[in-house]
């Protein structure tokens, strides 16, 4: 038997009422989420911050002073973080934005525009402290939030590496004058004591990268969700951007094709990562 007219009014106004309630439960349960984040602890694991450190300060020195056997590039550097970090993934996809971006200037002992390893190994160590510090994994967001962070430290670092260099001068002449003299140790010492302020420095710049991440993931739970949609959609466009100075710095006869189809592959493949990874 078909329901009167004012049973179907009810239901709708039942029907209306149950779905106010349960648009509150799901508000409340974002908002429980975002207040979690923002009551989490300050802390991260310390042996990933030693791990960092200690990978952030070999990989300035393996870009100069020793090896460079392109460990240091920024995909390298930041995969190997991510893994420090137990996010390989974030570590992948910042390593492949600012490898792009930097893919003119391998590090083969000459002058660069900007450091490129040191906003890698932050900004891959930021993201993946980040994704732990909101309970799941990194996504687009802060993969585009922890470059936009860290970018600025290639031209600190490239001013950093500067003032190091001027002060381990007067260790390698030393050492040169102790090689000639046959004294082996005391040049080594020398070395010592020219690199170990970058590899100090340097470090501890990506460990503190990283130990920001609770920090930073309590701004980014403040943020609308205008904002971090934005973010998420970002992260490709750097992408492009980043392919198209890598082309740009080429000298590719059919540059201008590549670039397009480099930016064109590139967008397609972080839209699928972000739709189904």
């Amino acid at each position: 038997m078909p329901p009167h007219h004012g049973q179907l009014a009810r239901g709708s106004s039942h029907t209306r009422q149950l779905g106010a309630v349960g648009a509150g439960r799901r508000w409340k349960k974002n908002c429980d989420g975002a207040a979690q984040v923002a009551t989490m602890p300050v802390t991260v694991d310390a042996t990933q911050l030693v791990l960092t450190g200690v990978w952030g300060g070999l990989m300035a020195l393996e870009r100069r002073a020793f090896l460079q056997a392109m460990l240091s590039r920024p995909l390298v550097a930041a995969t190997v973080t991510g893994l420090i970090a137990e996010d390989v993934l974030s570590g992948l996809f910042v390593g492949l934005v600012f490898e792009l971006f930097h893919l003119g200037g391998a590090s083969l002992g000459g002058a660069h525009a900007d450091h490129d390893t040191l906003p890698a190994v932050a900004a891959a160590g930021l993201a993946g402290s980040v994704g732990h510090a909101t309970g799941n994994d990194a996504t687009p967001a802060i993969w585009a939030l922890s470059i936009l962070v860290c970018a600025p430290f290639g031209r600190a670092g490239l001013l950093l590496e500067n003032r190091l260099d001027l002060r381990a001068r007067k260790y390698f002449g030393r050492a040169l004058t102790a090689v000639e003299a046959g004294n082996v140790r005391s040049a080594a010492r020398q070395n010592l004591r020219a690199m170990w302020p970058q590899f100090v420095f340097y470090g501890l710049i990506c460990a503190a990268a990283e130990a920001s991440g609770p920090q930073v993931a309590r701004v980014a739970a403040e943020l609308p969700a205008a904002v971090m949609r934005g973010l998420a959609w970002a992260y490709p466009a750097l992408g492009v951007v980043a392919a198209a100075v890598a082309v740009h710095g080429s000298h590719a006869p059919r540059r201008l094709h590549i670039a397009a189809l480099a930016g064109a592959g590139t967008i397609t493949v972080m839209i699928a990562a972000m739709v189904y990874g």
